[in-house]
C-alpha cells in the first residue's frame, strides 16, 4: 500500500469519526477494507485507497469509515456498569424524579445490544418503579450498525454472548435461523444517527449518559471536547459511564470519578454550576 494512501486514509478517518489510525495498521487495513474493495469493484484494498485519496467519493468514504471503525459489542459488556445502573443509579434517579422520563443516552451504541441490555433491565425493574419511563436514546455514526439495531435481528452467537437464558426467553423469538427482540422493547428505544465530533447539542438534557470504549479511540483534544460537550447536556445529579480501559483524569475537570464504582463519573461543580448557566 502507498503511504501516501494510508496517510490519506488516516487522516480521512479522524476528520470523519476522531479515530487515530496508527502507522503499523496495514493488517487492519487489509481486513478491514478487503470486503469494501470487492463489493465496491476494485481489483485490491491499494487500488481502493488511491481512489479514496484521488476522487471525492462521499459514497466510498463513507463505506471506508464504516469498515474500519470498531463496532464490537455485545449484551451486557462488562457487566458492572448494568449492574451499578440497577442497584445503585436507577434508584437514585428514582427517587429524585418520582415520576415521569428518566433519560438515558447511548453514545455509539453499535448494533443496539447496549441499550437494548438497559430496556431490558428497565423491564425487570418496572414494578419497583411503576411512574418512571426509561426514555433511551441510542446513536451511531454507522448507517449499517443503527439499521441492525433498530431491526433487533440477532445471530445464535450473538445472543449467547452475554445475555442470560432467561431474558432471552422472554424478550426473543426465532425467526428462521436468528433471534428478534420484542416489539415492546425495540419500539422503547429512539435510534438516531449521530457523529460525536458534530455539536450534540440536539441530543438534550440526560440523565445518564453511557460513551463506552468509544474514547480510546480519539486523541486527547477530541476527547476533552467530547467529553465537555457531554457536560453541558448531563442533569447535574446524572452520571457518565465510560469503558473500563478509558478515563476523564488527565482530559478534563468537568467529570470527577465516582468513589468506588471504576468507570463512572459525575460532574464536577463548576462545571454543573456552567451548565446551569448555559442552559438558562
Amino acid at each position: 500500500m502507498n503511504p501516501e494512501d494510508i496517510e490519506h486514509l488516516a487522516a480521512t478517518l479522524k476528520a470523519r469519526s476522531g479515530l487515530i489510525l496508527g502507522s503499523d495498521k496495514t493488517y487492519l487495513i487489509e481486513s478491514r477494507l478487503s470486503p469494501v474493495a470487492r463489493r465496491e469493484g476494485f481489483a485490491n484494498v491499494s487500488a481502493l485507497l488511491s481512489a479514496l485519496r484521488t476522487k471525492r467519493d462521499e459514497k466510498l468514504m463513507a463505506s471506508v469509515t464504516d469498515a474500519m471503525t470498531t463496532n464490537e459489542t455485545f449484551f451486557f459488556r462488562d457487566k458492572a456498569p448494568f449492574d451499578q445502573f440497577k442497584s445503585d443509579i436507577l434508584p437514585a434517579l428514582a427517587k429524585a424524579r418520582l415520576s415521569g422520563d428518566l433519560k438515558v443516552w447511548c453514545a455509539a451504541c453499535s448494533t443496539g445490544q447496549e441499550p437494548y441490555s438497559l430496556a431490558m433491565l428497565m423491564d425487570e425493574a418496572k414494578p419497583q418503579f411503576p411512574r418512571i419511563n426509561l426514555d433511551i436514546l441510542a446513536t451511531d455514526i454507522s448507517d449499517r450498525c443503527l439499521e441492525k439495531a433498530q431491526a433487533g435481528l440477532y445471530t445464535q452467537f450473538e445472543v449467547q454472548r452475554g445475555l442470560p437464558i432467561t431474558m432471552m426467553v422472554k424478550h426473543f423469538e426465532k425467526v428462521d435461523e436468528m433471534w428478534r427482540i420484542s416489539p415492546k422493547l425495540r419500539s422503547s428505544i429512539r435510534f438516531k444517527k449521530l457523529n460525536l465530533l458534530e455539536d450534540l447539542r440536539s441530543v438534550g438534557r440526560q440523565d445518564v449518559i453511557y460513551c463506552r470504549n468509544v474514547l480510546i479511540y480519539f486523541d486527547i483534544e477530541t476527547k476533552k471536547r467530547v467529553l465537555e460537550q457531554m457536560a453541558t447536556l448531563l442533569a447535574d445529579d446524572g452520571c457518565l459511564f465510560l469503558g473500563a480501559a478509558e478515563t476523564v483524569l488527565g482530559i478534563t475537570d468537568a467529570f470527577k470519578p465516582m468513589p468506588g464504582m471504576r468507570g463512572l463519573y459525575i460532574k464536577n461543580a463548576a462545571s454543573a454550576q456552567t451548565g446551569a448557566r448555559r442552559t438558562a
